[in-house]
């Protein structure tokens, strides 16, 4: 279960009476996610998520992505909105910790998207980028190219026992990526983890985005490639071509893609799901063996790295 911080009944109470919530009716763990504590919490006003932060959340990003999910409910996108205490600040502290009380949205997350649903989540990050247009709050992001050679240093031997001579496949893809990444190409504010567990599904249509938490401003084109590494690959490695295309579809639907941006898409797709096996293989060597937590295996995107290296164009991502 993704809860490291455990509250009780006493210090609960506490927190609520910042509020104008009412006592706590229920209030249990949520087993999903990996990054923070996140807990169900019931009120006589209605259900809410309690989130903890932990690990890599800093303080100072915290209003960044308060700001953000504010911005995105106003604008109407299904987006949980920071719920303020009495003070107004939505930001609390519980255990020495910083933590948040947000609304609750309905749905399900998709285990394994349809096509449809593909279509669906494309056309909705088009509304998400549309919305923020104007948001005017920055955050760097501080898991893209230049944060890669230092989660990489040191990891050649944990790659290597995973499958031998990835440690050598993933150094080439290190060098491409040095030398091709692009330099200008329209940004704003992105969700940069938009995984279908982060995702919420009601009667066919999209309902809920959630978890901001490494949202950031980078390139638009690179939040898409982050949900075609997402969203379009199957259990067996291979990518859905009919799937990429109905995601890109959606998205169009609402934002078009600049001739630029379109070109740019193989390499941004080998670059998110190099943040993504970078980022498993460290949680995999810092998670305990007999931790309740259960890191995502890093394999799962040294396979998509692999379809990278042998696409040539957009049309093999379906743009």
């Amino acid at each position: 279960m993704a809860v490291y911080t455990d509250i009780d009944d006493t210090t609960l109470a506490a927190f609520l009476d910042a509020y104008d919530l009412g006592p706590p009716l229920a209030f249990k763990g949520i087993a999903e996610g990996v990054e923070n504590s996140n807990f169900l919490l019931e009120t006589p006003s209605g259900r809410y998520i309690l989130t903890v932060f932990e690990k890599r959340a800093k303080r100072e990003d915290l209003p960044f992505f308060m700001g953000m999910m504010g911005h995105l409910a106003a604008k109407d996108f299904p987006a949980p909105l920071p719920v303020p205490a009495r003070d107004g600040n939505p930001l609390r502290e519980i255990q020495g910790k910083p933590a948040v009380i947000c609304t609750f949205l309905q749905g399900m997350s998709p285990r394994r998207p349809s096509l449809e649903q593909c279509r669906e989540l494309g056309q909705a990050l088009g509304r998400f980028h549309v919305a923020l247009g104007d948001f005017r709050m920055r955050r760097p992001n501080d898991l893209s190219i230049s944060a890669w050679p230092t989660l990489w240093a040191g990891r050649a031997a944990e790659a290597d026992a995973l499958s031998p001579g990835l440690a050598s496949q993933v150094d080439g893809d290190m060098e491409f990526l040095k030398a091709n990444w692009p330099k200008a190409l329209p940004g704003g504010a992105i969700h940069a983890d938009l995984f279908p567990d982060n995702t919420f599904f009601l009667d066919g249509k999209l309902s809920g985005v959630i978890d901001f938490y490494f949202a950031c401003s980078d390139f638009l084109a690179y939040d898409l490639a982050v949900c075609l590494n997402a969203w379009c690959f199957e259990r067996r490695g291979e990518f859905n071509l009919t799937k990429g295309r109905a995601l890109i579809a959606g998205y169009e639907t609402v934002r078009r893609l600049e001739p630029r941006e379109r070109s740019a898409l193989p390499i941004l797709c080998r670059g998110a799901a190099m943040r993504f096996f970078l980022t498993r293989l460290v949680d995999l060597a810092a998670t305990p063996k007999d931790a309740l937590v259960k890191p995502h295996n890093p394999l799962d995107y040294a396979e998509r790295l692999g379809f990278h290296r042998q696409a040539k164009s957009p049309e093999d991502y379906g743009a």
